[in-house]
């Protein structure tokens, strides 16, 4: 396998970690810092067992810490591009989508997923 096959190989597998629904949801829960796993588990809407899996995976990808305190774990945020991609794609989403309803509700998830309005960004741009 040649350099090139390695890199693309890796960069596959890097993003794969965005192809399960749950581990975004997981991401959006700790994106603005560390949380405990019951607390992933309350926003993210599932079992602390399914979240604990999805956690571990994460961390053993490098792209989330963990710290104890306590009796409780702690995740967080390890590699914020990961986040940065997350939230690059949502506010793509948002630009295209196109009911008016739709818009709305995937506009109030991207003000709270990058903490503004998208549609400053696209103001802000010259003509």
């Amino acid at each position: 396998m040649d350099d090139r096959s390695r890199v693309f190989d890796t960069v596959s597998r890097y993003f794969s970690l965005l192809a399960e629904p749950m581990r975004v949801r997981i991401l959006h829960a700790i994106c603005h810092g560390p949380r405990t796993v019951n607390a992933i588990a309350d926003e993210a809407g599932a079992s602390q067992t399914a979240v604990s899996r999805h956690l571990n995976l994460m961390y053993r990808a490098g792209v989330l810490s963990r710290r104890r305190q306590g009796n409780s774990v702690y995740y967080g945020v390890a590699d914020t591009t990961l986040t940065d991609i997350c939230r690059t794609v949502c506010t793509r989403i948002v630009a295209s989508a196109d009911a008016a309803n739709d818009r709305s509700r995937m506009l109030a998830l991207a003000r709270d997923l990058q903490g503004r309005d998208p549609r400053d960004r696209e103001r802000a741009r010259p003509a």
